[in-house]
């Protein structure tokens, strides 16, 4: 994932790209189709995709293709807050070169509006 990601605009990654195994090109195109997984996703209360909903927190691509994510909820009662994680588990796993999926749901910080990208505030119109 490129570097210094704001959380309204990408999720923050923790990966080590100077002593990672994998070329910097191949962990560019596994975060823009990664990216593009995510957009697929949509909370179905909301006609905007989870990405730029700002729920993906963090993701993390280790030397072995495994890709752990930290997201969250609009809000923790969501109705489909059992399903949505394996939603983003199953568009990760879409992804070439991906081995391993883990997706894990957190609460902290809560999720608000500021996190949102302008296309979501545009589409919700709250610009």
């Amino acid at each position: 994932m490129p570097d210094d990601m704001s959380l309204s605009e990408t999720p923050e990654t923790s990966e080590d790209t100077s002593g990672s195994k994998i070329p910097q090109e191949e962990l560019d195109r596994l975060t823009d189709e990664l990216i593009m997984a995510f957009k697929s996703v949509f909370d179905p209360e909301i006609p905007v995709d989870i990405y730029e909903l700002g729920l993906i927190y963090k993701v993390d691509i280790d030397d072995d293709r495994k890709v752990d994510i930290d997201m969250t909820l609009t809000a923790p009662g969501c109705p489909v807050a059992g399903d949505m994680p394996g939603w983003v588990e199953n568009a990760a796993r879409t992804v070439e070169g991906v081995n391993d999926v883990e997706v894990r749901l957190t609460f902290d910080p809560p999720w608000d509006p500021s996190r949102m990208s302008d296309e979501a505030r545009l589409a919700l119109n709250m610009l």
